[in-house]
């Protein structure tokens, strides 16, 4: 996968349910191919091609010891995604208080009716 930015791949990579959901089982410790495969109705091969995007884009790593390739999920490569989206994280707050006071001043008027 070319990408212009190293997050291109990483955010390319993070748009698969599939993908995801393998994050999730690496970030409870490692795990073989097998192991990320329970629970997908999917073949082997077309596992062995998530993980390869995922490697891909830095998210994982995987070691050889024998014949066991455990997979290995990279925290760095998921800072980098957290860095990029806290620089909006403002923006939000700002929008959540504003929400937050639209919202008051909707409830108030049904309490004074209530009285």
């Amino acid at each position: 996968m070319t990408s212009s930015h190293p997050l291109d791949a990483t955010f390319a990579a993070l748009s698969s349910a599939t993908r995801r959901a393998m994050l999730a089982r690496l970030a409870e410790g490692e795990a073989t191919v097998n192991q990320l495969a329970e629970p997908f109705d999917m073949t082997l091969p077309a596992i062995s091609k998530h993980i390869r995007v995922l490697e891909a884009a830095g998210l994982i790593t995987r070691s050889r010891t024998a014949q066991y390739r455990p997979c290995r999920l990279n925290p760095a490569a998921l800072a980098a995604v957290s860095d990029w989206t806290d620089q909006y994280r403002h923006i939000w707050e700002l929008r959540f208080d504003r929400m937050e006071s639209v919202l008051a001043q909707r409830k108030e008027p049904e309490n004074d009716n209530d009285a």
